[in-house]
Protein backbone atom coordinates (compact mmCIF):
# COMPACT_ATOMS: atom_id res chain seq x y z
CA UNK A 1 0.00 0.00 0.00
CA UNK A 2 3.01 2.27 0.98
CA UNK A 3 4.77 2.11 -2.66
CA UNK A 4 1.24 2.60 -4.50
CA UNK A 5 1.02 6.51 -2.47
CA UNK A 6 4.51 6.79 -3.19
CA UNK A 7 4.87 7.38 0.28
CA UNK A 8 7.57 5.77 3.10
CA UNK A 9 6.68 4.76 6.71
CA UNK A 10 8.27 8.10 7.84
CA UNK A 11 6.14 10.31 5.61
CA UNK A 12 2.78 8.49 7.03
CA UNK A 13 4.14 9.24 10.57
CA UNK A 14 4.67 12.77 10.05
CA UNK A 15 1.43 13.31 8.39
CA UNK A 16 -0.21 11.30 11.16
CA UNK A 17 1.51 13.44 13.52
CA UNK A 18 0.67 16.45 11.88
CA UNK A 19 -2.86 15.45 11.70
CA UNK A 20 -2.99 14.82 15.79
CA UNK A 21 -1.74 17.91 16.55
CA UNK A 22 -4.18 19.85 14.73
CA UNK A 23 -7.23 18.30 16.13
CA UNK A 24 -5.39 17.98 19.84
CA UNK A 25 -5.06 21.97 19.64
CA UNK A 26 -8.77 22.57 18.56
CA UNK A 27 -10.44 20.37 20.71
CA UNK A 28 -7.70 22.04 23.25
CA UNK A 29 -8.96 25.49 21.74
CA UNK A 30 -12.40 24.83 22.33
CA UNK A 31 -12.16 23.54 26.15
CA UNK A 32 -12.86 20.46 25.29
CA UNK A 33 -9.37 18.15 26.54
CA UNK A 34 -8.08 20.76 29.34
CA UNK A 35 -10.00 23.24 32.00
CA UNK A 36 -7.98 26.45 31.33
CA UNK A 37 -9.95 28.84 29.79
CA UNK A 38 -9.04 29.79 26.09
CA UNK A 39 -8.20 33.00 24.67
CA UNK A 40 -10.88 32.14 22.14
CA UNK A 41 -13.06 30.87 25.08
CA UNK A 42 -12.68 33.82 26.58
CA UNK A 43 -13.30 36.19 24.00
CA UNK A 44 -16.45 34.45 22.80
CA UNK A 45 -17.09 35.66 26.50
CA UNK A 46 -16.42 39.19 25.28
CA UNK A 47 -18.63 38.75 22.31
CA UNK A 48 -21.65 37.91 24.23
CA UNK A 49 -20.96 40.84 26.67
CA UNK A 50 -20.61 42.92 23.62
CA UNK A 51 -24.25 41.80 21.86
CA UNK A 52 -25.73 43.06 26.18
CA UNK A 53 -24.11 45.82 26.09
CA UNK A 54 -25.16 46.74 21.66
CA UNK A 55 -28.84 45.54 23.25
CA UNK A 56 -29.01 49.08 25.16
CA UNK A 57 -27.14 51.30 23.21
CA UNK A 58 -29.69 53.82 21.02
CA UNK A 59 -27.01 54.66 18.01
CA UNK A 60 -25.63 51.21 17.23
CA UNK A 61 -23.36 53.00 14.10
CA UNK A 62 -20.13 51.46 16.68
CA UNK A 63 -21.55 48.16 16.54
CA UNK A 64 -22.39 48.14 12.63
CA UNK A 65 -18.47 49.58 12.32
CA UNK A 66 -17.06 46.58 14.01
CA UNK A 67 -19.65 43.91 12.21
CA UNK A 68 -17.52 45.93 8.66
CA UNK A 69 -14.43 45.40 10.45
CA UNK A 70 -14.94 41.52 11.10
CA UNK A 71 -15.99 41.33 7.68
CA UNK A 72 -13.47 42.81 6.01
CA UNK A 73 -11.16 40.62 7.63
CA UNK A 74 -13.08 37.69 6.86
CA UNK A 75 -13.04 38.53 3.02
CA UNK A 76 -9.20 39.46 3.25
CA UNK A 77 -8.16 35.93 4.41
CA UNK A 78 -10.76 34.02 2.12
CA UNK A 79 -9.47 35.82 -0.59
CA UNK A 80 -5.61 35.16 0.19
CA UNK A 81 -6.62 31.90 0.95
CA UNK A 82 -8.08 31.18 -2.59
CA UNK A 83 -5.06 33.00 -4.32
CA UNK A 84 -2.80 30.64 -2.51
CA UNK A 85 -4.73 27.85 -3.73
CA UNK A 86 -4.19 28.92 -7.10
CA UNK A 87 -0.58 29.53 -6.68
CA UNK A 88 -0.26 26.00 -5.47
CA UNK A 89 -1.73 24.86 -8.72
CA UNK A 90 1.48 26.94 -10.57
CA UNK A 91 3.29 25.33 -8.11
CA UNK A 92 1.88 21.71 -9.73
CA UNK A 93 3.36 23.12 -13.59
CA UNK A 94 6.57 23.83 -12.43
CA UNK A 95 7.57 20.80 -10.15
CA UNK A 96 10.79 19.93 -12.00
CA UNK A 97 12.30 23.82 -10.79
CA UNK A 98 11.11 23.26 -7.76
CA UNK A 99 12.20 19.90 -7.57
CA UNK A 100 15.98 21.09 -8.27
CA UNK A 101 15.65 24.03 -6.18
CA UNK A 102 14.69 21.41 -3.14
CA UNK A 103 17.64 19.07 -4.04
CA UNK A 104 20.30 22.03 -3.24
CA UNK A 105 18.56 22.53 0.42
CA UNK A 106 21.35 21.48 3.32
CA UNK A 107 19.68 18.26 4.72
CA UNK A 108 17.07 17.77 2.60
CA UNK A 109 16.63 14.43 -0.11
CA UNK A 110 14.97 15.26 -3.66
CA UNK A 111 12.01 13.92 -3.50
CA UNK A 112 10.52 11.91 -6.72
CA UNK A 113 7.52 13.89 -8.51
CA UNK A 114 5.08 11.64 -7.44
CA UNK A 115 6.00 12.78 -3.86
CA UNK A 116 6.07 16.45 -4.69
CA UNK A 117 2.63 16.20 -5.90
CA UNK A 118 0.76 14.53 -3.55
CA UNK A 119 2.70 17.01 -0.98
CA UNK A 120 1.09 19.58 -3.12
CA UNK A 121 -1.92 18.17 -3.44
CA UNK A 122 -2.25 18.15 0.45
CA UNK A 123 -1.10 21.69 0.71
CA UNK A 124 -4.03 22.54 -1.18
CA UNK A 125 -6.90 20.50 0.24
CA UNK A 126 -5.65 22.42 3.63
CA UNK A 127 -5.91 25.92 1.54
CA UNK A 128 -9.24 24.99 0.28
CA UNK A 129 -10.54 23.85 3.48
CA UNK A 130 -9.61 27.54 5.16
CA UNK A 131 -11.43 28.97 2.21
CA UNK A 132 -14.02 27.57 2.68
CA UNK A 133 -14.16 28.00 6.75
CA UNK A 134 -14.06 31.69 5.92
CA UNK A 135 -16.44 31.50 3.50
CA UNK A 136 -18.86 30.22 5.78
CA UNK A 137 -17.68 32.62 8.87
CA UNK A 138 -18.00 35.70 5.87
CA UNK A 139 -21.65 34.39 5.72
CA UNK A 140 -22.30 34.35 9.20
CA UNK A 141 -21.34 37.74 9.76
CA UNK A 142 -23.43 38.89 7.61
CA UNK A 143 -26.46 37.12 9.49
CA UNK A 144 -24.87 38.02 12.77
CA UNK A 145 -25.51 42.18 11.21
CA UNK A 146 -29.44 41.07 10.70
CA UNK A 147 -29.71 39.65 13.63
CA UNK A 148 -28.24 42.82 15.59
CA UNK A 149 -30.84 44.76 13.90
CA UNK A 150 -33.42 42.67 14.87
CA UNK A 151 -32.84 43.33 18.67
CA UNK A 152 -35.31 45.70 19.48
CA UNK A 153 -34.57 49.02 21.22
CA UNK A 154 -35.32 49.21 25.04
CA UNK A 155 -36.99 52.38 24.42
CA UNK A 156 -39.45 50.59 22.49
CA UNK A 157 -43.08 49.56 24.66
CA UNK A 158 -43.87 46.64 22.71
CA UNK A 159 -40.13 45.05 23.28
CA UNK A 160 -40.06 43.00 26.70
CA UNK A 161 -37.24 41.69 28.53
CA UNK A 162 -37.98 37.53 26.99
CA UNK A 163 -38.37 39.13 23.38
CA UNK A 164 -34.87 41.26 23.50
CA UNK A 165 -33.13 38.89 25.88
CA UNK A 166 -34.09 36.26 22.91
CA UNK A 167 -32.95 38.45 20.13
CA UNK A 168 -29.60 39.25 22.30
CA UNK A 169 -29.16 35.21 22.68
CA UNK A 170 -29.70 35.11 19.14
CA UNK A 171 -27.09 37.49 17.93
CA UNK A 172 -24.41 36.62 20.47
CA UNK A 173 -24.92 32.66 19.22
CA UNK A 174 -24.59 33.66 15.60
CA UNK A 175 -21.65 35.81 16.08
CA UNK A 176 -19.91 33.42 18.42
CA UNK A 177 -20.38 30.60 15.36
CA UNK A 178 -18.89 32.99 12.78
CA UNK A 179 -15.71 33.67 14.77
CA UNK A 180 -15.86 29.60 15.41
CA UNK A 181 -15.33 29.25 11.64
CA UNK A 182 -12.64 32.24 11.49
CA UNK A 183 -10.36 30.77 13.94
CA UNK A 184 -11.07 27.13 11.90
CA UNK A 185 -9.65 29.03 8.99
CA UNK A 186 -7.17 30.98 10.56
CA UNK A 187 -6.44 27.57 11.96
CA UNK A 188 -5.63 25.96 8.45
CA UNK A 189 -2.87 29.21 7.07
CA UNK A 190 -1.22 28.59 10.65
CA UNK A 191 -0.83 24.70 9.78
CA UNK A 192 -0.25 25.17 6.44
CA UNK A 193 3.16 26.86 7.31
CA UNK A 194 4.09 23.54 9.05
CA UNK A 195 3.27 21.63 6.35
CA UNK A 196 5.60 23.19 4.27
CA UNK A 197 8.13 21.56 6.53
CA UNK A 198 6.93 18.00 4.30
CA UNK A 199 8.59 19.43 0.93
CA UNK A 200 11.97 19.17 3.23
CA UNK A 201 12.04 16.21 5.23
CA UNK A 202 9.85 14.08 7.37
CA UNK A 203 11.81 14.95 10.22
CA UNK A 204 11.80 18.76 9.79
CA UNK A 205 7.61 18.24 8.87
CA UNK A 206 7.81 16.89 12.61
CA UNK A 207 9.49 19.59 13.78
CA UNK A 208 8.02 22.37 12.12
CA UNK A 209 4.46 20.80 13.52
CA UNK A 210 5.89 20.71 17.03
CA UNK A 211 7.03 24.30 16.92
CA UNK A 212 3.77 25.32 15.50
CA UNK A 213 1.77 23.57 17.77
CA UNK A 214 3.87 25.20 20.86
CA UNK A 215 3.40 28.70 19.17
CA UNK A 216 -0.10 28.00 19.07
CA UNK A 217 -0.75 26.75 22.48
CA UNK A 218 1.24 29.25 23.93
CA UNK A 219 -1.07 31.81 22.10
CA UNK A 220 -4.39 30.04 23.27
CA UNK A 221 -3.06 29.39 26.98
CA UNK A 222 -0.30 31.53 27.79
CA UNK A 223 -0.01 34.72 25.96
CA UNK A 224 -0.17 38.35 27.06
CA UNK A 225 -3.66 38.79 24.77
CA UNK A 226 -5.40 36.08 27.00
CA UNK A 227 -4.35 37.58 30.08
CA UNK A 228 -5.34 41.54 28.68
CA UNK A 229 -9.18 39.49 28.07
CA UNK A 230 -8.85 37.53 31.84
CA UNK A 231 -8.03 40.69 33.65
CA UNK A 232 -10.67 41.08 36.73
CA UNK A 233 -11.82 44.94 37.52
CA UNK A 234 -9.83 44.49 41.03
CA UNK A 235 -6.71 43.37 38.87
CA UNK A 236 -6.69 46.55 36.78
CA UNK A 237 -4.51 49.51 38.05
CA UNK A 238 -4.99 52.28 35.58
CA UNK A 239 -7.07 55.50 34.38
CA UNK A 240 -10.11 55.10 36.47
CA UNK A 241 -8.64 52.84 39.28
CA UNK A 242 -6.48 55.80 40.64
CA UNK A 243 -3.87 56.06 37.69
CA UNK A 244 -3.47 58.66 35.00
CA UNK A 245 -2.34 57.82 31.40
CA UNK A 246 -0.18 60.99 31.52
CA UNK A 247 3.60 60.75 31.77
CA UNK A 248 5.09 62.09 34.84
CA UNK A 249 6.75 64.96 32.68
CA UNK A 250 3.64 66.31 32.40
Amino acid sequence: MLDSLHLTAADLAALAFFLVAWVVHTLAADGKLVSRVSLSRAMNAQREAWMQTMARRELRMIDTSIMVGLQQGTAFFASSSLIAVGGCFALLGASDHVLTVLSDLPFASAPSRPIFEIKVLGLIVILAYSFFKFGWSYRLFNYCSILIGAVPMVRDGHANEIEMETAIRRAARMNILAGKHFNAGLRGIFFSIGYLGWFVDPIVFALTTVILFAVLLRRQFFSAAREAVMVEAQDYAGPGNGESIRPESQ
